[in-house]
């Protein structure tokens, strides 16, 4: 899915390479929010009921990541807008090297992510509680809110992404 957020939104080999990563990073996201909230919250290692049914979660149903997913893909694709192909020396195709990289900067920035409580909670809202979570496109919005502050891009319906700047 072709999804242009903002003008000069042309890097298609870099949306390829995000769009052909989105499942296995997802599911590496859960992962390390559920790492980050037993470190945090549960730093004994106890297991209550609450804690077990976040460590034996299966990260089945991604879906509800996926436009927060859309969204810092598009933010990576604004903040890095060269359009220009590089020359790769050490003889790797483009669509390798872009995957390459957005693995280790979703990576980053997730671990950043999971230093912020309401980031933990927002993705536990959306993967292991949502059968039982009636206000889902609250955790989403949540999620979108946070990571656009992070980044000090807004997301308007017409323009896209725009820079915006935080007081």
């Amino acid at each position: 899915m072709v999804r242009k957020f903002f003008p000069l939104d042309k890097n298609y080999l870099l949306e390829a390479a995000q769009l052909a990563l989105q499942e296995k990073l997802l599911t590496q996201l859960v992962e390390i929010v559920k790492d980050s909230f037993a470190q945090k919250s549960n730093p004994l290692g106890l297991l209550d009921d609450f804690s077990l049914k976040i460590k034996n979660h299966q990260a089945q149903n991604l879906k509800p990541l996926n436009n927060f997913y859309q969204n810092i893909c598009g933010v990576y694709r604004f903040k890095n807008s060269d359009n220009q192909l590089e020359f790769v020396w050490d003889g790797r195709e483009h669509l390798e090297k872009y995957k390459e990289e957005w693995s280790r900067v979703f990576t980053n920035w997730v671990t950043d992510f999971c230093k912020q409580e309401l980031f933990i909670q927002a993705v536990l809202d959306l993967t292991v509680f949502l059968p039982e979570n009636r206000h889902a496109d609250l955790a989403e919005n949540r999620m979108n809110n946070f990571m656009l502050r992070q980044f000090e891009v807004k997301m308007h319906k017409t323009k896209g992404l725009v820079e915006m700047k935080m007081a």
